[in-house]
């Protein structure tokens, strides 16, 4: 699938995955949407890439939209890649066995909401962007690129949320592929293992615990790279006969329990 003069939706872009992803976009010709709730973050980062920032919660229909708009404003778009998300480690129960001590069903709903259901709002409004673009020789108007993680079939302690939610979109990418077909759109989705992103700080500390992590990791023993990520988005965006994957980018680790 050609990618140069057309334009992509990125989620989550101002920083880690989503940064990395827009960037490798951008130089492949792709006008890029720059979408995040960190106006600032996002703004600098699509004046850099020559694209368009849109102050997006992927769980608000309009701001989605919005940001599908701006995208078919510069160019056909054919490329959506979901990278917001959110985070959360909490036991299931708490150590007194008092029933208000046990997971926080708030916290349980505002991951799945943000991570599933935000992709999901994504994927839908975008499918119905793309199915207005002339096919090409495949038939094909655009793909989609969601992000789930290995803690989608190696949840840890902890990640019943993050897990829940990431595991619902590996489920989501067969069904959603199998929809999307009668109109020319495939849908894969990406489980990344121990990517080095903001998410575990910076510093001499962070460098040590970052260290100890990759010791885990089966080969090369260190986190993985956002450009590595971004590198496999790539690949699932242009290869045509990728469709209805979910693919695993970890240097083979299996998360133990804790």
């Amino acid at each position: 699938m050609e990618l140069t003069n057309t334009s992509a939706l990125v989620t989550g872009a101002a920083s880690g995955l989503g940064e990395a992803t827009a960037r490798a976009l951008a130089a492949r010709g792709v006008r890029v949407v720059v979408a995040d709730l960190n106006d600032s973050a996002g703004q600098t980062l699509a004046d850099e890439l020559g694209g368009t920032f849109a102050h997006c919660d992927v769980t608000n229909t309009d701001d989605v939209i919005g940001a599908l708009d701006a995208a078919v404003a510069m160019a056909p778009l054919w490329s959506v890649v979901n990278c917001a998300g959110i985070g959360w480690a909490t036991r299931t129960i708490g150590k007194d066995g008092e029933y208000a001590s046990a997971h926080d069903l708030d916290l349980y709903r505002k991951v799945i909401e943000i991570n599933l259901v935000g992709t999901f709002n994504v994927c839908r409004l975008g499918a119905t962007a793309m199915s207005h673009n002339t096919p090409d020789a495949d038939g094909l108007r655009g793909a989609i690129v969601n992000t789930a993680s290995v803690a989608a079939q190696d949840g840890q302690i902890g990640q019943v949320a993050y897990s829940s939610s990431k595991g619902g979109i590996m489920g989501l990418t067969l069904p959603l592929a199998r929809d999307l077909s009668v109109v020319g759109i495939r849908v894969n989705t990406v489980l990344p293992g121990l990517i080095d992103t903001p998410i575990y700080g910076t510093g001499p500390a962070s460098d040590e615990f970052k260290a100890r992590l990759g010791e885990g990791v089966l080969l090369p023993k260190r986190l993985g790279y956002p450009s590595e990520f971004a590198s496999l988005v790539l690949e699932l965006l242009t290869n045509s006969y990728m469709n209805a994957e979910s693919v695993r980018l970890d240097a083979g680790i299996r998360m133990q329990p804790k």
